[in-house]
């Protein structure tokens, strides 16, 4: 099909995505892109105005509020950072618990973001309720692994959403060795099913594409990176510690879009997020999750976004099975945290982990009086914008034989490789398409 006008895709809805945005596409008339763009249209939420004046120990609470999906990751970033401005620092089984709640978090977002989310777009359905239809029992396991996701995150945080037993230096209250050990047969039937889906996804038709930016991930050391490092890790020559990251990561606005767009020093585009730690970090996998991986037909790096399915879904395992390992070796600390006073003197604090979508900074400026002066968060989907960006030009000039509707499925396949989550999923999708 050749083209002799331009051509614009345009979607005013995002289905199936975490928030508000759309997508505008414009191509010449000989194909090329001339602009691509994902706009976030959804009002700033101002948290890091909210932040201001608080207490240090209030952080933890507030940031949980910034989403309902992953809301550990706000929290356990919150604590490491001003665990961090306060010189406190906590370790063995108050942060393999830590570790525990995360992986809850990663269980949940991830089975739902597989099952619900993103499944649909490979097998051909609007949304996972039209496809529960004719895989009822794809959806069912995919709903059986959140629950148990769900109710680690309530076993350890006291809830599911927006846990209420975070607290600086550890937790309000810690469960006892038979209060997990109870979880395990649980945990058990989640890994059966999370292994049943690795081989269910890994069996989808992915369209060919490659991710050609910059990665990166935290570095845990000798860990699959999950609730924190002291370093960031790129597939570059070099790395650097969490307290420079905004020496080597810059943020500005666009006029398109609410978030801001984040790149490297050098200008350049970076992808954080499963792909990231995926290659960054595969040796690390735990055996059964580097089993599937195998199986699946990932080797030790992972190139194409469309995959990213198959790599949640190996986490998902790697995350069960963490859960597991903590429970068989926890024995309860002897108090359920460490007293976190407020520093003496202006300070500041930097805490990093992976949320399920990818690597969350969090920075914060205390005031002497211990209030927080200034607070940055800076989120995943934020990171990934001008990468996604990025790979629709890509695609688009790869694909522009096929006709509207359905490069535009592909375009919007394309953004919930990276950003899926459940806001938006009861939207349906309005194209307008533009031709001049």
């Amino acid at each position: 099909m050749t083209h002799q006008h331009d051509r614009t895709l345009r979607v005013g809805s995002l289905a199936r995505v975490e928030g508000e945005g759309a997508m505008h596409i414009r191509l010449d008339g000989g194909g090329r892109v001339e602009q691509a763009r994902l706009e976030i249209y959804e009002p700033p939420r101002f948290f890091e105005a909210f932040l201001r004046g608080r207490a240090h120990t209030e952080a933890p609470d507030i940031t949980a509020r910034v989403c309902g999906i992953c809301p550990v990751a706000y929290q356990i970033s919150a604590c490491l950072a001003m665990e961090d401005a306060c010189g406190v620092s906590v370790g063995g089984q108050l942060t393999e618990l830590r570790r525990l709640l995360y992986c809850g978090e990663w269980i949940e977002s991830h089975a739902l973001h597989i099952h619900l989310l993103h499944a649909p777009d490979f097998l051909g359905y609007a949304s996972g309720i039209e496809m529960a239809r004719d895989h009822r029992g794809d959806v069912e396991r995919g709903l059986e692994i959140k629950k148990v996701g769900n109710a680690l995150m309530t076993l350890v945080g006291g809830r599911a959403i927006h846990p209420v037993n975070v607290r600086l230096g550890g937790f309000h209250r810690v469960p006892t060795r038979q209060e997990l050990q109870r979880f395990v047969p649980e945990l058990r039937r989640a890994l059966e099913l999370a292994l049943e889906t690795v081989v269910w996804v890994a069996g989808f038709d992915f369209p060919q594409a490659t991710a050609h930016h910059r990665l990166l991930a935290v570095d845990a050391g000798d860990r699959y990176p999950v609730d924190g490092g002291s370093r960031i890790m790129t597939d570059a020559d070099y790395g650097f510690r969490v307290d420079r990251f905004e020496d080597y990561v810059f943020e500005r606005q666009v006029p398109h879009s609410t978030a801001l767009y984040a790149e490297l020093a050098d200008g350049s585009t970076y992808l954080t997020g499963p792909l990231a730690r995926y290659n960054l970090h595969s040796a690390k996998l735990s055996r059964h999750a580097a089993t599937a991986a195998r199986a699946a037909g990932l080797g030790a790096e992972c190139r194409n976004p469309f995959r990213s399915i198959v790599v949640r879904a190996v986490e998902t395992v790697y995350a069960i099975e963490e859960s597991l390992r903590i429970i068989e070796d926890y024995e309860p600390p002897e108090r359920p945290w460490v007293p976190v006073p407020a520093p003496p003197r202006a300070v500041r604090g930097v805490g990093v982990t992976e949320a399920p979508r990818g690597l969350l900074y969090h920075r914060y400026d205390l005031a002497a009086d211990g209030t927080i002066a200034q607070a940055r968060i800076v989120p995943p989907t934020a990171q990934n914008q001008a990468a996604i960006e990025a790979e629709l030009c890509d695609l688009v000039e790869a694909h522009r034989d096929l006709d509207d509707l359905r490069l535009t499925e592909l375009c919007e396949q394309a953004i919930r490789n990276h950003d899926p989550c459940i806001s938006c999923s009861a939207h349906f999708l309005h194209l307008h398409l533009e031709r001049t």
